[in-house]
């Protein structure tokens, strides 16, 4: 965690022009930085979620893939580029379209750590096989949006705390009327 560095935002998630490694956003209070959410979908109706393996909210069920957007060595990872990294690491996805629907900001403590938030809501359809990486979680299901949903709003505690700002974004945008 302390190799990787994050970009600094604020609350309307512009740049601050700060680089900050990535445990400074995320200890005590930690500090707003960009991240992202990224929820698949598949054909028939299903969205993939995975049961995280992390330092910050371990064994949590959250959507497909979590990150953040990192300072490269010459530039900044753009939204989708990191996306894309996040869902071959934990799934071996790759080729697949994403498309940012929404921002929001959240912030909730664990502990020590924290997350402070301005994340980017992304979602993709990808209708290949999974693999999950068992570095990055516990577990993976598919079920559909509708089961998914019903879950979120029946049984909070189980689900991360960046999952209600994305659930909102996602009903904002008519997703689960599809």
């Amino acid at each position: 965690m302390n190799d990787q560095i994050i970009l600094a935002v604020d609350d309307n998630g512009k740049f601050s022009g700060e680089y900050i490694p990535r445990i400074a956003g995320h200890t005590g209070v930690g500090r707003r930085h960009k991240a992202i959410t990224v929820l698949v979908f598949n054909l028939t109706g299903q969205v993939l979620l995975q049961r995280r393996k992390h330092r910050v909210f371990d064994n949590i069920w959250c959507f497909s893939a979590d990150t953040h957007p990192y300072h490269l060595e010459n530039r900044d990872e753009s939204l989708e580029e990191a996306a894309k990294r996040s869902l071959k690491e934990d799934f071996n996805i790759a080729d697949i379209s994403v498309k940012n629907l929404g921002t929001y900001n959240y912030f909730a403590k664990d502990g020590n750590n924290c997350e402070n938030e301005n994340c980017a809501m992304m979602i993709g359809e990808y209708n290949g096989e999974v693999n999950l990486n068992p570095e990055a979680g516990y577990e993976y299901k598919w079920v559909s949006k509708n089961d998914f949903l019903k879950d979120f709003e029946n049984n909070h505690p189980k689900w991360a705390p960046w999952v209600p700002g994305g659930v909102k974004i996602l009903k904002k945008m008519g997703f689960f009327s599809e």
